[in-house]
């Protein structure tokens, strides 16, 4: 059962009503507001902007004994409104309904309009009576700006000697943001309020980090996974919050990250893989609502696969369950991969692998998109575009990790992909190269690095795969810009493993198609990098022992400068610029690196915890992947984030 609301749209971006409705505070206000009226009477209903299905699909009308559905805009009157035939405003003053209810913000306008039209004694309510205090408010003069709901969801956990990290920066800052605060408000498994809070922000780029451990000690909680909901307040440029999301625990092989949980729920979520042998998938599903969502609102199939199960678990409002896929398909094992069918209940899931009962590691699934169909167009730009678009991972040095790509469906309509896999040194050298063909939606092929060289080397002893299209065995009509994969890498002697994904992109090129080379600060071409490597000296129980690590790639579809200019910036806690470090990438190739190497440890000292290095690039678009490590013990991966 799918939720009827708008979310995200790419060629809107994201909606607002939604989460203004959605909003804990408001939704406490709205479950006060309703009960009251339905004490009072029979209610009519206004619906003069379209939002009054998308605010029943949040908040219980049930208890309402709704009179009449009335509507502004001609073409809706006669259509079914949530059961009710709906009528024109104009015949309002006919109701008997001792209350009309107009859920819409700013209403004063819309009031004025049809005051003099409604009976008398009628009384009237909006949702202007729940609004956000304007303390709360980015611009408290348009409710619905999208700056004025900043927010997302992250996933804390704290207990059995295993702890999370969020971690990030005042970005907003760099758009002119000063005085901001975030509130926050920390929900258990069951959706229960364990704790509300504000943090003030320092003005300028200071980081920021919610540590579970140090929030259960200051509030006195016992242990708890579930959501924290995050409002940033006096936001400027971005409406996303953006995190990383470490796990760490008190024994030293408790290490993993993930990504942000993406502030916009969607239908249908891919990258799920099944596990292999001596392994135990977790899936956390986070409601992104106030409502419950009902045992078998959301349901998994095997990628490509015709039989779906239902999960049948409720997860509470602002609730978090945890799903083990082998409960539905016990016969699914790697690389064989899941389709999750979210309903636009909850945010951006992750999954946590646990191996023999003792290693951890958790990743995200990524948004699959609906509104995408195979576009004959990408392979006649190719002549412009060169490989057009890339998909880049990390290859580990080969000498003691594994690294293995999985292509993922991304798209409802991807039913073929035309793809080949390109093993790359780290000075730009393509070492190997193999074409997959047309792989159909339900192929699930797992490609091992070392395999796909075949017996060559890499004379760096690191690198990267490329994920390209490959029409040269047909597929042509069936590519859609939307190219996915999943990256799993192993350390063979500890034992210890990490899974990051993520999607191709046109990198490095004056010409443009469709929105790429997408740039996050205007419009396409883009060609600069701002990328956020957080610090983990300073994390609990490190005793020093925890280095960050980035793999920064330098993909180019097109011949790009000869090499990069990019600026390692170590930035303090506070935001201050402690020292800088120049670093050139060879066009087409990459750079593993740790921040012990690039800065004496005096420095790295003197950053703090939230300290941060800031990844510029004026000349050419990187793409980066961050983790932390225990030498010879744990480490972890995920794609960058920026900014």
């Amino acid at each position: 059962m799918a939720l009827k609301i708008d979310t995200f749209s790419n060629q809107v971006g994201g909606f607002s009503f939604f989460k203004a409705v959605g909003h804990p505070l408001t939704a406490e206000k709205v479950s006060v507001l309703l009960a009251d009226l339905a004490a009072g009477g029979s209610v009519a209903l206004y619906d003069p902007l379209g939002h009054l299905e998308t605010f029943a699909e949040l908040h219980d009308l049930s208890s309402l004994a709704v009179d009449t559905v009335y509507v502004q805009a001609v073409e809706r009157v006669g259509t079914t409104v949530l059961g009710h035939i709906a009528a024109p405003v104009t015949d309002i003053g006919a109701s008997t309904a001792t209350a009309l209810l107009i859920p819409a913000f700013d209403t004063g306008r819309l009031i004025a309009h049809i005051r003099h039209l409604l009976p008398a004694g009628m009384r009237l309510v909006t949702l202007d009576d729940a609004r956000l205090p304007d303390g709360m408010l980015s611009n408290p003069r348009k409710y619905l700006d999208p700056l004025n709901f900043a927010i997302n969801h992250g996933f804390l956990r704290d207990g059995g000697g295993r702890h999370t990290r969020l971690v990030t920066a005042n970005y907003w800052s760099g758009y002119g943001a000063t005085g901001m605060r975030l509130w926050l408000r920390l929900f258990d498994a069951d959706g229960k309020v364990l704790v509300t809070w504000e943090e003030d922000l320092p003005d300028g780029p200071a980081g920021i980090v919610i540590d579970s451990a140090e929030i259960r000690a200051r509030f006195g909680l016992d242990a708890f996974a579930g959501t924290l909901f995050i409002h940033a307040i006096g936001a400027r440029g971005h409406d996303v919050v953006k995190y990383a999301v470490d796990t760490y625990g008190d024994a030293p092989e408790e290490l993993s990250c993930t990504h942000d949980a993406n502030a916009w729920p969607a239908d249908f979520y891919a990258g799920l893989p099944s596990a292999n042998p001596g392994e135990r998938i977790v899936l956390w599903l986070q409601n992104a609502h106030p409502n419950t969502a009902p045992a078998g609102s959301m349901a998994l199939n095997l990628m490509g696969g015709g039989e779906v199960r239902a999960i049948d678990r409720p997860v509470p409002g602002f609730g978090t369950i945890s799903v083990d896929p082998a409960d539905l398909f016990p016969d699914a094992a790697w690389p064989d991969q899941f389709e999750l069918r979210a309903g636009k209940h909850v945010v951006r899931p992750r999954y946590e692998v646990i191996a023999d009962n003792r290693r951890t590691r958790i990743a995200h699934v990524n948004v699959e998109r609906t509104d995408l169909k195979g576009d004959p167009a990408i392979a006649g730009a190719m002549a412009h575009l060169g490989k057009g678009y890339i998909l880049p991972a990390p290859v580990l040095p080969v000498a003691r990790y594994r690294t293995v790509a999985l292509p993922t469906p991304m798209s409802t309509g991807q039913d073929r992909l035309p793809i080949a896999a390109l093993l790359i040194d780290a000075d730009g050298t393509e070492i190997a190269r193999r074409t997959l063909g047309v792989l159909d939606r339900s192929d699930s092929v797992a490609i091992d690095a070392v395999e796909l060289m075949n017996g060559a080397t890499l004379p760096s002893g690191y690198g990267h795969l490329e994920l390209i299209y490959d029409f040269s065995q047909g597929g042509a009509d069936a590519a859609d810009g939307w190219l996915h994969g999943l990256f799993r890498y192993e350390d063979t002697e500890s034992g210890h493993a990490a899974d990051t994904s993520f999607g191709a992109h046109v990198f490095n090129g004056i010409m443009t198609f469709k929105g790429e080379p997408q740039s996050y600060g205007g419009p396409p071409p883009g060609l600069s990098t701002r990328l956020f490597l957080r610090l983990g000296n300073c994390m609990p129980g490190s005793q020093g022992g925890v280095d960050s690590l980035c793999h920064l790639i330098y993909p180019a579809s097109t011949p790009w400068h000869e090499a990069s200019e990019t600026v390692l910036v170590l930035t303090g806690a506070d935001g201050s610029e402690i020292a800088c470090t120049p670093l050139a990438i060879p066009c087409g190739g990459s750079r593993l690196w740790r921040a012990s190497e690039m800065f004496g440890a005096d420095d790295l000292t003197a950053a703090g915890d939230g300290g941060y290095v800031l990844i510029r690039d004026t000349t050419c678009r990187l793409f980066g992947y961050h983790g932390l490590i225990r030498d010879g013990v744990s480490f972890s991966l995920d794609h960058m984030f920026g900014f």
